[in-house]
């Protein structure tokens, strides 16, 4: 994960996403998905933060929310993460790492490129070919969102409009996949240019913009 979870900016995007131990499986059955939905319900009782969107797969997991305050992001995943594991453990005897370390996090605008986010998280289950449609996972935000589910943040941003379904299960361009999966790996803020090296600055991300490898060095 990025330097910057800990003292996260309050009142700004992120893509969360972690994935289990080894990338085993981390979602057994039903009942384990809807543990993490209810852990996601008691987190957001314990430390408020505006939840936009979910997608729950068999060994990983996407969360697109705002904290409200600063570093509210590193503390509310590690409740959330910390119940979930405590829950695991004891319902199948285990003991150990559930997770893959600790998740990975990134900023994103509050512009298009969070649509964009939204629809990579809500098709996720269509990409890895569980369902024909999005709306068919149950454990992701999409059919929350079509049946008005409380847990889901519905403010300022009109971010889903009235084709969403429609939008959601279509493919997202070639370039836009690229630059998600290059912010994931990277844990790169996604946005303009400009957002991006602005917003790179206030968490202490500047290294994140940097090519990967050693500095080349100047021919004298």
């Amino acid at each position: 994960m990025f330097r910057s979870a800990r003292a996260s900016v309050g009142g700004m995007w992120y893509h969360a996403l972690n994935r289990g131990n080894r990338r085993e499986v981390v979602f057994h059955k039903p009942g384990d998905y809807d543990a993490f939905v209810e852990a996601m319900v008691d987190a957001r009782k314990r430390l408020p933060v505006d939840l936009l969107g979910y997608c729950l797969m068999p060994n990983h997991f996407h969360l697109v929310f705002r904290p409200h305050q600063d570093g509210d992001l590193g503390r509310w995943m590690q409740w959330l993460l910390t119940a979930h594991a405590r829950r695991y453990h004891r319902h199948y005897g285990t003991t150990g790492h559930v997770w893959q370390g600790r998740f990975k996090a990134f900023p994103i605008a509050d512009d298009g490129h969070l649509v964009t986010v939204l629809r990579y998280v809500e098709r996720n289950a269509v990409r890895a070919e569980l369902v024909p449609k999005a709306e068919d996972w149950s454990w992701s935000s999409l059919p929350g969102w079509l049946r008005g589910d409380p847990l889901l943040w519905r403010g300022e941003i009109p971010v889903r409009d009235e084709k969403w379904l429609e939008r959601v299960n279509e493919p997202l361009s070639a370039a836009d996949l690229q630059r998600l999966r290059h912010s994931v790996s990277r844990g790169r803020p996604f946005g303009g240019e400009p957002w991006t090296r602005e917003t790179a600055t206030r968490p202490g991300l500047e290294s994140r913009l940097r090519p990967r490898g050693r500095p080349r060095k100047e021919k004298s």
